[in-house]
C-alpha cells in the first residue's frame, strides 16, 4: 500500500487533482501541492475546502513552494513530505526532472503528457523513446513504478484500446480517437489548457497508417462525425502523444487521432502562426531582449482555468475501432462525455481540465491500493483497464460503448513522408 501524494503543478489539472485526490484522502493519506507560486497552490486548496472537498479531515493538505527542474530540490521535497505517489501535472518540460527525483527516492511517478524539450516542437516518432523510455531500466532495477501519460488522451483512451484487444476484438484493423469540445467559454478566443503546449501540438501531424508513420500537414484532413450527445462535428487528423505508444503496444493497422475545430478558432491560429505568434523561437525586441513570441501569446490569452465559471457545453472524446471478434466484422465506439458546467458546479473546473484530472487521481488510487503498483515503467495500455474503468465510472467519467455506431470512413491519407 502506497500513501501521501504530492501534486506537482498549479494549473488547471493539477486543480481537479487536489479535488479528486481529496475527496479519497482516506486512501491517499497527506496531500501536498507544490508550484513555483505557491499562491496558485494556496487557491486550489481554498477550492478543496470551499467544497468541503476534504474527505478525512485528519490527513494534511497542504503547499509547498518548488522548482521542478530542480532536481535535488524535488528529492528533498519527496522526502520532506513522505510522499510516495507523485503526480506530475506541471508544464512537460519538467518531465524527466521530475522522474529522476521518483527513481532517486522510490516514489510512483505518473504524469498526463510527453516529455518536452523548450526548443524541439513535434519531434519524430516514437517520441517516448527519446526521453521516458530511456528510464524503463532504471525503474524496473529500482522497482520504480512509472505511469505515462495518464490523463484523458493519453490515458482513458489508452485503456480502451487494451480493453477493446482484450475483449471486443480478435483481430483490430483500425482504431480513429476523437476528441471534441462543444462547448463555449464565451471568450473571443482562448485555449482550453496551456496555450504554449497546446501551440505547440499543431506543427507536424505523425500519424500512424498501415503499420508505419506517415507525416501530413497540421489542419489538413478534415470529416465531420455525428458524436453521440453533442451532434455533427468536423474533426481534423492531428499528431498527439498516445499514437506513440499506442502504435507499439497495440496490434492495430492504423491508429489516428483527430480534434475537433470550429472555423474562427482554425482562422484566428492560422493569423497568429502567419505572422509568427505561436513560434517558440526566441527574437530580439527593440531594447535586446530575447523573449519568445509563443511566451507572449501566452500571457495575453485568458488563463485556462478562468474559463470554468461560464463554460456551457459538452465534450465528447471516444475510439472508433474497427476489426473482427469470431470472424465477424464488428465495429465499436467506446466513449465519454462530460459536461462543463457540471464540473464547475463539482470541482470548480471546465471539462477539459476535469477529464484529465480524474484519471491521474483514479491512477493513484489503484497505485494506492497496490492495483496498478507494477514497480515498472509502463504506458496506460500495458495496464488492466478494468479496475481503471469501473473506478473512473464512479468518479465522474463513465464509459459508454455503442455497438454498430455511425459509421466512420476518413479519405485516403497519403503519406508526405514515412518512417
Amino acid at each position: 500500500m502506497r500513501k501521501n501524494v504530492l501534486i506537482v503543478g498549479a494549473g488547471g489539472v493539477s486543480h481537479v487533482v487536489a479535488h479528486k485526490c481529496a475527496m479519497n484522502n482516506d486512501v491517499l493519506g497527506d496531500i501536498c501541492i507544490a508550484s513555483r507560486t505557491q499562491q496558485k497552490c494556496d487557491a486550489i486548496i481554498e477550492s478543496v475546502l470551499r467544497k468541503n472537498h476534504l474527505k478525512d479531515p485528519s490527513k494534511k493538505l497542504y503547499s509547498r513552494k518548488v522548482d521542478a527542474l530542480n532536481i535535488p530540490e524535488l528529492i528533498e521535497l519527496i522526502r520532506e513530505t513522505q510522499s510516495e505517489i507523485v503526480i506530475n501535472v506541471g508544464q512537460s518540460y519538467v518531465n524527466m526532472s521530475v522522474l529522476e527525483a521518483c527513481i532517486e527516492t522510490g516514489a510512483v511517478y505518473m504524469d498526463t503528457a510527453i516529455h518536452e524539450e523548450p526548443d524541439k516542437v513535434c519531434e519524430n516518432p516514437p517520441w517516448y523513446a527519446n526521453y521516458e523510455w530511456k528510464r524503463q531500466e532504471r525503474c524496473q532495477e529500482k522497482g520504480v513504478t512509472a505511469i505515462l501519460g495518464i490523463g484523458f488522451d493519453p490515458g482513458v483512451v489508452n485503456a480502451w484500446c487494451a480493453l477493446a484487444q482484450r475483449e471486443y476484438f480478435d483481430t483490430i484493423d483500425t482504431i480513429d480517437i476523437l476528441d471534441v469540445n462543444a462547448g463555449s467559454h464565451g471568450k473571443y478566443f482562448a485555449t482550453n489548457f496551456d496555450p504554449e503546449i497546446n501551440f505547440r501540438e499543431f506543427r507536424k501531424v505523425w500519424t500512424w497508417i498501415d503499420r508505419k508513420w506517415v507525416l501530413q500537414k497540421v489542419h489538413s484532413i478534415r470529416m465531420d462525425y455525428d458524436f453521440p450527445v453533442v451532434g455533427k462535428c468536423p474533426v481534423y487528423l492531428t499528431g498527439h502523444d498516445e499514437l506513440h505508444s499506442l502504435s507499439k503496444n497495440i496490434a492495430a493497422n492504423s491508429i489516428r487521432f483527430w480534434m475537433g475545430f470550429g472555423d474562427h478558432y482554425l482562422n484566428v491560429f492560422s493569423v497568429l502562426t502567419n505572422i509568427g505568434l505561436t513560434s517558440e523561437k526566441p527574437i530580439k525586441i527593440a531594447d535586446g531582449v530575447e523573449i519568445a513570441p509563443l511566451k507572449v501569446l501566452k500571457a495575453l490569452l485568458p488563463d485556462p482555468s478562468s474559463l470554468a465559471p461560464g463554460y456551457t457545453g459538452k465534450t465528447c472524446i471516444g475510439n472508433y475501432i474497427r476489426g473482427t471478434k469470431d470472424n465477424k466484422e464488428r465495429a465499436i465506439f467506446i466513449y465519454n462525455t462530460c459536461d462543463h458546467a457540471e464540473c464547475y458546479r463539482e470541482v470548480e473546473s471546465q471539462a477539459i481540465s476535469y477529464t484529465a484530472g480524474v484519471p491521474a487521481a483514479a491512477a493513484a488510487i489503484l497505485v494506492a491500493r497496490g492495483d496498478w503498483d507494477v514497480k515498472h515503467m509502463v504506458n496506460v495500455e500495458e495496464l488492466d483497464p478494468k479496475p481503471f474503468i469501473a473506478l473512473l465510472d464512479t468518479m465522474g467519467l463513465p464509459t459508454e460503448v455503442s455497438e454498430a455506431p455511425v459509421p466512420f470512413e476518413p479519405p485516403v491519407i497519403e503519406s508526405l513522408e514515412s518512417v
